[in-house]
């Protein structure tokens, strides 16, 4: 009762897997009509979420300074035996900033996902008009 050994495969790197074909791929990368909408279309997303992030920011740090530059006595207060400036520039800047930095990744990773749904969708074959169900 000899059983012979199980045949020895070479792993070389990770199993490749075979590309679908992907039409509106293809009309990107051919700078037709449709692919030049979706990469706008992209492209726009990318932009409106850059601001939207880029907005708070800007407002913060710059409206803080010039509030503690434009109102002296501003500086003069503080909040358990530190000076509000210290605190809020010093120390709470960087959890909000952590945050939008956070949220912002978030969003573009699902934009981005979206985008590549929106290319890999086949377009399902348009039934003729004269067939009904």
């Amino acid at each position: 009762m000899t059983t012979s050994p199980p045949e020895r495969v070479r792993v070389t790197g990770p199993p490749r897997r075979t590309t679908r074909h992907r039409a509106r791929a293809r009309d990107i990368d051919d700078q037709t009509m449709l692919g030049t909408v979706l990469m706008v279309s992209l492209l726009r997303t990318q932009l409106r979420l850059a601001l939207m992030t880029l907005t708070p920011l800007v407002l913060i740090a710059v409206g803080l300074p010039l509030a503690f530059h434009l109102v002296p006595s501003f500086s003069d207060v503080s909040v358990l035996g530190m000076p509000i400036a210290l605190l809020l520039l010093g120390i709470l800047i960087y959890p909000l900033l952590f945050l939008l930095g956070w949220n912002h990744v978030r969003l573009a990773e699902r934009h981005e996902r979206d985008f590549a749904e929106l290319v890999e969708t086949v377009e399902s074959p348009l039934a003729s008009p004269t067939e009904t169900p």
